[in-house]
């Protein structure tokens, strides 16, 4: 019996596309269907981006407001697999991907179907993974594999490539100095790696060692600091979002925003690094190993 794979996800800059691409190549062979669907929104954003319409979406993503979807159709009414491709805004899953979990077509074909997750991220995607499990757990979908492809430079230097590449609209070399923003070339092309392992337990049917196999390949790594620095922004941002929306002049306090973000990353977060690696991070070893494992696998 032919197998059913559908990737469904949202790309505006088309690295998410890319990295979807890659990991269903090795999918692709006989006794196997691979579907990719681009769902776009029906109200498309801009790209390159406007720094106001950016920041303008915080408080709707972080509560998890949905948005209208351009129409699409699946070919199928159940898969052996759904891969999820998502990526994270303001530390939640996109408005997007948080709109196609929501739809009702994606939602019927979730339930009981084995789920792979898969992100291109700057470097946070914990709160909106997390977020995205709840909903899965709704739908009755059975997630079995995660991968985090991410920006691997430094924090403070992906913050600054991340927003050249959004508002340039351009994958380039911020001022010819900063390297190239997004997940690497290399780690794109290395998806397919992920790919083969996957398409093993498909073959077998057999999901159970999965997440365990792709942490072996490094799928997905936790950083302590920046699980530290999410944990706490995270928290910070729904209090924002939560006032904003409340405002009239929701202009202005997203103007605030914008500022308090600034300094936050570049002021305020090594501060409280420092602080948490001489007073705190000594005494909870188990603590944070203890996170750490819960975070690498997809229970």
């Amino acid at each position: 019996m032919t197998k059913k794979v559908l990737a469904i996800y949202f790309s505006q800059s088309g690295q998410l596309g890319d990295i979807i691409d890659n990991l269903t190549a090795p999918l692709l062979m006989p006794g196997v269907t691979v579907e990719k669907v681009n769902v776009k929104v029906a109200n498309p954003y801009p790209f390159p981006w406007k720094g106001n319409t950016f920041f303008a979406v915080m408080p709707d993503c972080v509560l998890s407001v949905p948005t209208e979807l351009a129409p699409f159709q699946l070919k199928e009414t159940a898969y052996d697999l759904i891969i999820l491709g998502y990526q994270a805004w303001f530390l939640s899953p996109s408005i997007p991907f948080n709109s196609i979990l929501n739809s009702p077509a994606v939602k019927e074909v979730l339930r009981d179907t084995p789920v792979l997750m898969i992100t291109g991220a700057r470097n946070m995607w914990i709160t909106a993974f997390e977020k995205s499990k709840k909903i899965l757990v709704s739908t009755g979908a059975n997630l079995v594999g995660h991968i985090a492809l991410v920006d691997k430079h430094a924090n403070f230097v992906s913050f600054v490539t991340i927003f050249y590449w959004m508002l340039k609209g351009k994958k380039g070399r911020a001022f010819n100095v900063f390297p190239k923003p997004g997940v690497s070339d290399a780690d794109i092309a290395g998806a397919q790696d992920f790919g083969e392992t996957v398409s093993k337990h498909l073959g077998n049917n057999d999901w159970n060692g999965l997440q365990a196999a792709l942490v072996d390949k490094k799928a997905v790594e936790v950083k302590y600091r920046l699980m530290f620095i999410e944990s706490k922004a995270s928290r910070i941002f729904s209090i924002w979002a939560n006032v904003i929306v409340k405002r009239k002049n929701r202009g202005f306090w997203l103007s605030l925003f914008k500022y308090y973000l600034i300094i936050a990353l570049f002021v305020a977060a090594p501060i409280i690094l420092i602080v948490d690696a001489i007073f705190f991070k000594p005494f909870l070893g188990k603590k944070i190993a203890a996170r750490k494992k819960y975070l690498l696998g997809v229970n």
